[in-house]
């Protein structure tokens, strides 16, 4: 297996964010965690991935602290492995990939599910970015700036 370049110490967060779930494998296994999936064969069944790369994918997103084992909550000699706080987190960048390929989707008919609030049923609504006093914010409307203290790389487009 070629091993990838690491962006963990990248002064980018988004580079460092996807040096930590990046690869569509463990982007995917996150997804199911969030929907209750513990297990090593649930993950496989659902995934359809080689226990291999399985095995590897979520032993990185231990490391990371994305997900913890656990023993399992049926008393058996399995070993569960639940979303940290961090992997909880992860939640609102599926649902803005999620929503981003719904609106640009070439097929959108083919995606089989929507996400809906269990409360009453509705879809969610779209994410949206805004401004600490609440105006609604595009990519236009923003801009980085250096961390006090810290010089950033200039960035060009």
């Amino acid at each position: 297996m070629v091993k990838r370049t690491s962006f963990e110490r990248d002064d980018c967060p988004i580079a460092r964010s996807l040096d930590a779930i990046g690869d569509w494998w463990s982007i995917l296994i996150i997804r199911e965690a969030l929907f209750g999936s513990r297990r090593f064969g649930e993950f496989q069944k659902k995934l359809g991935l080689a226990k291999n790369i399985l095995t590897v994918r979520l032993r990185a997103l231990v490391d990371q602290g994305i997900l913890k084992t656990a023993p399992a909550s049926d008393g058996s000699a399995y070993q569960e492995y639940l979303l940290t706080p961090k992997g909880r987190g992860v939640f609102p960048v599926l649902v803005a990939l999620r929503q981003w390929s719904e609106e640009f989707d070439e097929r959108p008919e083919e995606i089989a599910t929507i996400l809906v609030d269990r409360e009453n049923g509705r879809p969610v609504r779209r994410l949206e970015l805004h401004a600490e006093d609440g105006r609604l914010l595009t990519q236009a409307d923003t801009t980085l700036k250096p961390r006090p203290g810290k010089q950033a790389r200039q960035v060009t487009a």
